[in-house]
């Protein structure tokens, strides 16, 4: 089968950063679905993966963790799919990635494809939805409905993929006050189309972004960028007894500065059920369903940014290049091999 891997840890302008290769096809486990892959889309992990997880010596490492496709063949113990269902899912770091023709997943993680979407916009859902919706309402304890009625989130770094699914779940199914960031007028709109009440630049202080918007403190913090640069704002920005969630990587964290208020601490990372095979791992595959619900029902929309075409290296790497250079909007998706 097609796929596109690396053998080294290279950079992106590198032609051999990401290679067009040809490997064996994949057999399912008992509880494993095989995918024909349709469509792909690109995360940041992505590249945090390229760039520093060096595969073993002469061996090739396939990236790519959100895949939209058809079901070929099933495992013995498979109960929840058949030969034929489209499908979605975020995959599972510890196998290899989904950017080739063929893609072995545990059901357990795997949601139905919305009906209302096509491959590409499909392709676009899983990584962010499920990281948004476990931080939302897993991490920062959320509840749906109308119960948070006068709180307030405040997303940083809205315009990304993961934000543009929050902002949307935050506002069409809470009762939060939603607050988003973006710097650029064009992500600005953006993330005011989807959905938020205020929008602010983080490029300025966001204290005194809050108080421009007339706003004085926040109840919830969902930091998806640059934290560690934030933090002193966002502690400033948060209530006493606030809450602050992250899924990014600060190179430390003086979590000493929550303590005054008495802060919580949340970390979000979507590939922990997986990872572990927790006992609750069958969450994923229910989260992904109601999102596919939520997306067919017209509340929530796919966060397509930009098609870059059929799932080969060239194309990958020009994606990996926007992503790394931070001015990607919504998500980035190839499809077709």
């Amino acid at each position: 089968m097609k796929a596109v891997a690396y053998f080294q840890n290279l950079p992106i302008d590198n032609p051999e950063s990401l290679q067009d290769i040809v490997l064996p096809e994949p057999q399912p486990a008992p509880r494993d679905l095989l995918v024909e892959v349709r469509a792909i889309s690109v995360n940041p992990v992505d590249t945090k993966i390229r760039r520093n997880a060096a595969p073993e010596a002469g061996q090739p490492k396939v990236l790519g963790w959100d895949v939209a496709g058809v079901v070929k063949a099933v495992g013995s113990e498979v109960t929840l799919f058949q030969p034929g269902d489209r499908v979605f899912y975020a995959g599972d770091l510890t196998r290899p990635g989904g950017n080739a023709e063929l893609h072995r997943v545990d059901e357990r993680i795997v949601g139905h494809m919305p009906k209302s979407l096509d491959f590409a916009q499909a392709a676009a859902l899983p990584l962010t939805s499920i990281t948004a919706w476990e931080l939302l309402f897993d991490r920062l304890q959320i509840a749906e409905g109308k119960a948070d009625q006068g709180q307030s989130l405040l997303v940083v770094g809205a315009a990304g993929g993961v934000g543009s699914i929050l902002v949307q779940l935050a506002r069409q199914l809470t009762g939060l006050t939603v607050i988003g960031t973006a710097s650029r007028p064009e992500t600005q709109a953006w993330v005011r189309e989807l959905g938020a009440h205020h929008v602010l630049d983080h490029s300025k202080p966001l204290a005194e972004e809050l108080r421009r918007a007339g706003l004085s403190q926040v109840t919830h913090v969902a930091s998806l960028t640059q934290t560690d640069q934030h933090l002193d704002q966002l502690v400033e920005a948060l209530a006493p007894q606030g809450r602050l969630g992250l899924i990014d990587d600060p190179a430390s964290l003086d979590v000493a500065k929550l303590k005054r208020k008495s802060l919580s601490l949340h970390w979000e990372f979507m590939y922990t059920r997986s990872m572990f095979q927790t006992p609750d791992i069958l969450e994923q595959h229910r989260l992904l369903e109601r999102v596919g619900q939520l997306i067919d029902a017209g509340v929530l929309k796919t966060t397509v940014g930009e098609h870059f075409g059929a799932i080969n290296a060239a194309n990958l790497r020009c994606a990996h290049a926007l992503l790394e250079s931070g001015k990607a909007k919504g998500k980035i998706v190839l499809e077709g091999f």
